[in-house]
């Protein structure tokens, strides 16, 4: 997700879910969403590096990769497509500036241990998606929906009033992101093709930025170690390699079963967050994230009967 993760489900392909292809659906979903998750160690190994040039090196080398997936699968002609379409072109330039968003505030999360609230962001998430498609899709709430996004804003309430702010890391990461979704949703490309536009529309702005950086001798990459640089080349396949079995998974799931994989990379995350990098977890998270868990739990319920 933060690390790459798309916000929604991309529509327009096959669902299958039975048999040998619906087994190796969710391995690819387990191995995309628990990498996902396991990303923090990554993104805790650079910390030493600025966060927006750790973003600028996610884009750079992630487009010639995509580049290159999309030609050895043939599909060239789908990302020719796309960029001779004015209006998708439009939507993915905005979604750029979404994901970008989410990138790095992810990315500052990390580096300032705030990864719970990070955590926190990605669970809120699919109950702000509901609210989304309420105010621009028409979409009718149902009262379980409108019951567990009232428990969702509960918990948010409650922790602003405990700590006397908002969880703005968490609330920027869920709000961005499901935006992006929106927008995504809206637009006839696929995860790698509309990646491969938004990380291309970014390009030129990355390589001034990297440009301008070096020359003012503020370079992170080539000026701390050799494994800091072997770390930031590996940015691309950081961000493409769970984005690419994502999207087999989706080829082969149903979508309710991509719903619940969702809650592998926050659940992590937390875990991580507090057992390995000894962030805190007051009686306000618990408060917080019972609410957010019952949320999610009523949310699900509510979309298994009615499936």
């Amino acid at each position: 997700m933060s690390s790459g993760t798309p916000a929604s489900v991309p529509e327009g392909l096959p669902e299958v879910s039975a048999g040998r292809e619906g087994r190796l659906g969710v391995l690819y979903g387990l191995a995309a969403y628990t990498f996902w998750g396991l990303s923090i160690f990554y993104f805790k190994a650079i910390r030493g590096v600025a966060p927006l040039e750790i973003l600028a090196h996610r884009i750079l080398w992630s487009v010639p990769l995509l580049l290159a997936w999309l030609a050895a699968r043939g599909r060239l002609g789908d990302l020719k497509a796309a960029l001779r379409t004015r209006r998708t072109v439009a939507v993915l330039a905005v979604s750029t500036v979404l994901i970008g968003t989410n990138w790095l505030v992810f990315i500052m999360a990390v580096e300032s241990g705030h990864v719970v609230q990070a955590s926190l962001g990605y669970y809120i998430n699919p109950l702000l998606n509901i609210v989304l498609g309420m105010v621009f899709l028409g979409e009718r709430l149902r009262p379980a929906q409108w019951v567990s996004v009232g428990l969702a804003a509960a918990g948010v309430a409650y922790m602003a009033l405990s700590f006397g702010s908002l969880p703005f890391i968490s609330l920027i990461l869920a709000t961005s992101f499901g935006l992006y979704g929106l927008l995504r949703k809206t637009v006839p490309a696929d995860g790698p093709v509309g990646l491969t536009v938004e990380t291309s529309l970014l390009l030129p702005a990355v390589l001034v930025y990297l440009i301008v950086r070096a020359r003012q001798g503020e370079m992170d990459f080539l000026h701390i170690s050799r494994a800091i640089d072997g770390l930031l080349l590996l940015a691309g396949l950081i961000t493409t390699l769970p984005l690419l079995w994502f999207t087999n998974a989706v080829r082969r799931l149903r979508l309710a079963t991509i719903g619940f994989l969702q809650y592998i990379s926050p659940s992590i995350q937390l875990v991580l967050a507090v057992a390995v990098f000894g962030e805190p977890f007051t009686r306000t998270h618990v408060v917080t994230f019972t609410c957010i868990w019952a949320a999610l739990g009523l949310y699900s319920f509510d979309a298994i009967r009615r499936r």
